[in-house]
């Protein structure tokens, strides 16, 4: 049954009457403001921007606005289960944290204060490629948590062999692969700046600790920071494979594979076909490709046409516990949830991921049951309709 998460508003109350309240806002929707209060301009920018004009964010949040829920009565939802089962893993609740890189940049303690926070919940992290903290060490701070790796693909088959080779040996159960990053989008908030990160050696702790990289360096990134960042950029930038890459992945990973950035449901069907375990319907957060498609949009047609053969996850746009029920009626099997956790972090470290997370986690407990539902796997589109009707 349910972990019960919706008891952290008691608990916040409780807290209030003895006149603690949260260090910062539980509404999902304004940490973004908040975080900026504490941020300088080039990592909030980085985090917070989109592509181009910014059009896509903006459409993944308005296509969550055109779907409402209908709560429905006396469906005895007083005790509620908000456990999944995902990639073969069962989860207190279908929710992940979506990779996210460079984590140096908003808080001292980086991924490592986001591990503990995910561990603590029992939500899986998935760890980015970009990650400014290494693969061995996230591990060791997410102990028995679960974990899932995400792939930035190396053009060096040997780097991406050992890169693999070094999750799976940490405990990484899910690589997830991102498809559509293969070059960065025109970001005018970063090029404003003239700031992007990885030039400055951050979010570049798993190349530097991999022995293999290391190897092809003429110096030690210690030694020569410029050139080995340098290196490892166009190992990772300007490549756009195809289909038939797909094998190297199960030859260097025996786990579920997962692909990100999946927009199209002919792309869902190939990937169906290529025997992927799952697909992540995403546009990246809108930082890819200016005036896209929502994802949420185009997230029905894909779950109808291949959820019967691999894990439909979803992100892009997802703020409160209401629209992780949206996502689920509407074919997801989980969410991946990014930036609100990312400016959790700037805000408190390792307490301010937990706090976002816990208060995602109680909205859409307290949602769920309000809207007359007893568990997330019994969402289906019929718990929504087109706003306006």
């Amino acid at each position: 049954m349910s972990e019960r998460f919706g008891s952290y508003q008691s608990e916040i109350y409780l807290q209030g009457y003895g006149g603690t309240s949260p260090a910062f806002t539980t509404d999902l929707t304004r940490v973004e403001a908040a975080a900026e209060q504490v941020l300088e301009p080039g990592p909030f920018s980085y985090v917070a921007g989109g592509a181009g004009s910014g059009s896509t964010a903006r459409a993944n949040r308005e296509a969550f606005d055109r779907w409402r829920i209908v709560p429905r009565m006396l469906t005895g939802a007083t005790e509620r289960d908000t456990s999944v089962t995902v990639l073969g893993e069962t989860l207190p609740a279908p929710v992940a944290l979506a990779p996210v890189g460079v984590q140096s940049i908003v808080h001292a303690d980086a991924e490592a204060a986001t591990a503990r926070a995910a561990a603590g919940l029992r939500l899986p992290m998935v760890l980015s490629t970009a990650s400014s903290t290494s693969i061995e060490e996230v591990a060791a701070e997410s102990g028995a948590g679960p974990r899932w790796f995400q792939l930035y693909w190396p053009n060096d088959p040997d780097v991406c062999g050992s890169i693999l080779a070094r999750a799976r040996a940490a405990g990484y159960s899910v690589l997830v692969v991102t498809l559509d990053t293969w070059s960065l989008g025109w970001r005018p908030c970063d090029l404003d700046n003239g700031y992007l990160p990885f030039l400055r050696g951050e979010g570049t702790a798993v190349p530097f600790s991999d022995p293999v990289f290391r190897s092809r360096l003429d110096a030690a990134p210690e030694d020569d920071l410029p050139m080995a960042v340098l290196r490892w950029i166009s190992m990772i930038t300007g490549t756009d494979r195809d289909w038939d890459a797909l094998p190297f992945l199960r030859e260097h990973w025996d786990g579920p594979i997962v692909l990100k950035g999946i927009q199209h449901v002919d792309d869902a069907r190939r990937a169906a076909g290529a025997g992927v375990d799952g697909i992540v319907v995403s546009n990246h957060g809108g930082r890819q490709v200016d005036g896209a498609v929502a994802a949420l949009d185009v997230l029905p047609e894909i779950a109808a046409a291949v959820g019967d053969r691999l894990d439909v996850l979803f992100d892009s746009g997802v703020r409160t516990g209401a629209d992780v029920v949206k996502a689920l009626a509407l074919g997801a099997k989980a969410v991946l949830l990014g930036r609100p956790w990312v400016y959790g972090l700037a805000l408190g470290g390792e307490d301010g991921v937990r706090h976002v997370l816990r208060g995602l986690l109680a909205d859409l407990d307290l949602t769920l049951g309000l809207a007359g539902h007893r568990s997330v796997t019994g969402l289906t589109p019929a718990a929504l309709t087109r706003a306006g009707r």
